[in-house]
């Protein structure tokens, strides 16, 4: 037992030494891979410094040689109109109040070195601490995501480089603002920066910004102001205290906490600066002087320096850039001149326009308003505070129901006392209900509860989803957005319609399309790329129906006053109203409205127009040409700008045209008897076309004609004729169907002496059934031998008297009516549809069965009438119009 143990307590501690002995080698092993590791990072270290240097002076010998006058004036951009040559003539860097370092004072110094370089008297040109922290922002968020020039680097980057995130720039960069902080003093590094800097529009320098908004030399800054200032150069045109005061002010207090932050001022000095309004020593509006600016394109421009401040890249206007505009010289021209023109009704209704075009989407040309000068001005052309109407029909009910829902442009709706679902009456302009109708006419008439029913049918989901597409940013779509809308400016309207005008593709209004960089060779591409938002199928049936809204011939079209002859356009009008209670509280009348819109396109161009008042209580009279003004505007612009050769709108292979019948529903094709004014040919994504023909005025089928009847022995043999081949026809004889046949005879066994058989034939198809044609005869004994015997009986006196009465009636008479009575009964059964037998007989008048048949035809006549009456037709021979009308009647 004890060696056994002994031997268990030897095993143990024999694997535990082993145990030790490998962990020993494992944390050697480790111990040693760290060590390897730590080499092998610090080589790739040695490595990557090495490579760097070794590129950075490759890039830093290729760097220009610096250039004072580069320096210490700024460079203006360039900007060029849609053709690439004709240059915009706006941004001058002229009027520049140049200050000395020494004019400079100490608050406008701190509060830029607090925002733009608070080290820059102890660096040499580059801030390593702040290059270290824009190192790691860029290590997490990429490439250029946190930039770090000091003052002295953007002094280089203003001059020289374009302002391309390479690693190429920025190495020169360094290399420059070091060479510049060793041939220049602080001091002059911070004076080219004071001096030529873009501030807002074409205003470079502190001290020019110091005298344009606030009136006074920089000397005389306070606190306040000198921040304001401090914090424009990161957006110029944003932070411009003039137009717009309120993300002055919130800028101009983030600057008085990094002042606070850098020691640059006291808390309650920060505070006293932010209890300042901003406005509150800014230039008067009636002392302001107007920029040196061309009037002619300073809405567009504003524009495009809008855009490019909101462009993903650090583009700033003083790198002298060249930048390619979407801007149309003529276009613009064209809208200038309407906008000063004496469409106008007054002097105080105002005006917009955006006119963009329809395959690019670029912004072509815009009238801000009748008059946009000087620095306080609106740009209504931008603005999204008016609502627009049922300018917005087709956009959130209509193009949504064509794309989602499959409708065709007839389909079926009815315009009736109607309601939200709040209960709330929803009212047509003119009080009236037009009843059925098709979604065209409802859309060219801007019936109002057709449209609600038509956005209610598509959804509030796939309505935002579809306005979304073509550039409409509603938060909200409720059902009364099928009537109008805020939020929207005539820019993304025209650039909304323009989809449709562009076979569903969509392009994101814009002004510029290119940027080249200082270097010339440098460029970037940053129009918006398209974007599919719709069917092709649901954009041009939109546009059909939107031509319609602009036709002259068609009555109750409401945007007629566009119309442009010769030239294929579409567009929709828009008017809002004044709700009940502002009608009361302005004391205005029912005529009564707030803006009137027009929007309209061309394969060319899409234009969008707004008229109305500054002040929303003077309304504009829509029971006068007042409402029109839009439209007229439109009309000036389009047909100025618009080519003869402007090519149509060609339907695509997805959209078919059927001819429908009106107020089915579904949907039917119109029959050959659907009057013309039920009529409506109508456009189908393909596919969904109807197949069904309506049978709401479907005739019954034409009457057989020409029956006869002919006997031979027991059998009577039925013959007539039908001008339809695709009908069958039951034949009865008194009351009783005896057969149904395709054929146009028939063979009736079993003929009756003594008996009257009545023979009738109605065609049939589809389920309806003609009047019957009818024909009568009577199978009559052969004559009995008692009256042949009587004159035997008596020769002498009743013979001679019996034979010569049979003789004197037909020499007085010979052909006499009989004859004649037979043709009689012959034609009264033609017209109720019967025919006897023919008219042979009639030239032998000796024999006496004729007569009898004779009788036995007019007693047929009576019995046609008779089954007549119980028809489907009025049995007077008419073809079957007269019952066709009255049905036609009935149905309406």
């Amino acid at each position: 037992m004890s060696d056994k143990k002994i031997s268990r307590e030897e095993r143990r501690k024999s694997i535990e030494r082993q145990r030790k002995h490998s962990n020993k080698q494992k944390k050697s092993g480790a111990k040693t891979w760290i060590k390897r590791g730590f080499l092998a990072i610090a080589a790739i270290a040695v490595a990557g410094f090495l490579f760097g240097v070794v590129l950075f002076a490759v890039y830093a010998s290729s760097a220009p040689e610096l250039d004072e006058e580069l320096l210490r004036d700024p460079i203006s951009p360039v900007f060029l109109a849609n053709d690439g040559e004709t240059e915009i003539p706006y941004f001058t860097a002229q009027n520049r109040e140049y200050v000395e370092y020494d004019d400079i004072p100490k608050v406008l110094e701190d509060a830029i070195l607090a925002t733009e370089d608070n080290r820059f008297y102890e660096h040499s040109g580059i801030d390593v601490i702040r290059l270290g922290g824009a190192v790691i922002a860029n290590v997490t968020g990429g490439f250029g995501s946190q930039g770090a020039s000091t003052i002295t680097q953007q002094v280089i980057k203003n001059s020289f480089l374009s302002n391309e995130k390479t690693l190429k720039r920025k190495a020169q960069e360094a290399y420059l603002a070091y060479k510049l902080e060793q041939e220049y003093s602080k001091e002059e590094i911070f004076e080219m920066y004071f001096n030529k800097i873009l501030m807002s529009g074409n205003t470079y320098g502190f001290g020019t910004a110091a005298q344009q908004f606030f009136g006074k030399p920089a000397a005389e800054l306070e606190l306040h102001e000198a921040a304001l200032l401090a914090g424009m150069p990161q957006s110029p045109n944003r932070y411009n205290p003039f137009k717009n005061p309120q993300a002055a002010e919130e800028r101009r207090d983030v600057v008085l906490n990094l002042m606070e932050q850098h020691e640059k001022i006291d808390t309650a000095q920060k505070e006293e600066a932010w209890s300042t309004p901003v406005e509150s020593t800014l230039v008067p509006e009636d002392q302001r002087t107007a920029t040196e600016e061309s009037t002619e394109y300073t809405a567009f421009m504003e524009m495009v320096v809008d855009e490019l401040e909101a462009l993903e890249g650090d583009y700033s206007l003083d790198e002298g850039l060249t930048i390619y505009t979407t801007l149309e010289p003529y276009v613009q021209e064209r809208v200038n001149e309407t906008m000063a023109s004496d469409l106008f009704f007054d002097e105080d209704v105002e005006s917009a326009m955006t006119v963009v075009d329809t395959k690019t989407g670029g912004i072509s040309a815009v009238g801000a308003a009748r008059e946009y000068e000087g620095d306080v001005r609106r740009n209504y052309a931008t603005s999204k505070d008016r609502v627009i109407g049922s300018t917005i029909k087709p956009l959130v009910s209509y193009g949504p129901a064509i794309e989602y829902l499959d409708w065709s442009t007839g389909q079926t709706l009815v315009d009736e006392e109607y309601s939200y679902s709040s209960g709330q009456e929803i009212r047509n302009v003119d009080g009236e209900f037009l009843g059925p109708m098709t979604a065209r006419e409802a859309l060219y008439r801007s019936r109002n509860i057709p449209a609600v029913k038509t956005l209610e049918e598509v959804g509030s989901d796939n309505a935002k989803e579809f306005v979304q597409k073509i550039g409409l940013n509603l938060e909200n779509v409720y059902e009364s957005t099928a009537l109008g809308s805020d939020n929207i400016s005539t820019v993304e309207l025209a650039g909304a319609f323009a989809a449709f005008g562009n076979n569903g593709v969509f392009n994101d209004p814009h002004t510029i399309k290119k940027i080249v960089f200082r270097d010339g060779s440098t460029e970037e591409i940053v129009a918006p790329e398209p974007v599919t938002a719709m069917k092709d199928s649901t954009a041009y049936m939109v546009t059909d129906m939107l031509r319609d809204v602009v036709d002259t011939g068609m009555a109750g079209a409401t945007g007629k006053e566009a119309a442009i002859s010769g030239l294929d356009m579409a567009g929709k009008t828009g008017t809002s109203n004044y709700s009940e209670e502002k009608l009361q509280e302005y004391n205005l009348d029912a005529s009564s409205a707030r803006d009137v819109w027009f929007a309209g396109y061309t394969t060319d161009y899409s234009i969008s127009v707004w008229s109305g008042y500054p002040n929303v209580q003077t309304p504009i009279d829509t029971a006068s040409d007042e409402r029109l003004l839009a439209q007229r505007l439109f009309k000036q612009v389009m047909s100025q700008i618009s080519s003869p050769e402007t090519a149509s709108f060609q339907q695509p292979e997805s959209v078919t045209e059927e001819v429908i019948e009106i107020g089915t529903e579904p949907l039917r094709l119109a029959s050959p008897f659907t009057p013309w004014n039920m009529r409506s040919e109508e456009l189908f994504a393909r596919g969904t076309e109807p197949s069904t023909v309506s049978e709401r005025f479907v005739a019954d089928p034409d009457r057989p004609s020409g029956l006869r009847a002919e006997v031979s022995g027991t059998t009577a043999n039925l013959s007539w004729s039908h001008g339809s081949d695709d009908v069958s026809f039951e034949v009865s004889v008194n009351g009783e169907v005896l057969t149904t046949t395709g054929d146009t005879s028939y063979s009736y066994n079993g003929l009756e002496e003594g008996v009257t058989y009545t023979f009738r034939v109605v065609a049939t198809q589809n389920g309806r059934r003609s009047d019957p044609a009818s024909t009568t005869i009577e199978i009559t004994p052969p004559p009995e031998e008692e009256p042949e015997e009587e004159p035997e009986e008596e020769p002498a006196e009743e013979e001679p008297v019996e034979e010569e009465q049979p003789e004197e009636e037909p020499a007085e008479e010979p052909a006499e009516e009989e004859p004649s009575d037979e043709d009689q009964p012959e034609e009264v059964l033609e017209d109720e549809g019967s025919v006897q037998t023919p008219d042979e007989p009639i030239d032998t008048p000796e024999q006496p069965v004729e007569p009898e048949e004779g009788d036995e035809e007019n007693s047929g006549s009576n019995a046609t009438s008779n089954g007549n009456d119980n028809g489907n037709g009025n049995g007077n021979g008419n073809d079957n119009g007269n019952g066709n009308a009255n049905r036609e009647d009935d149905e309406s």
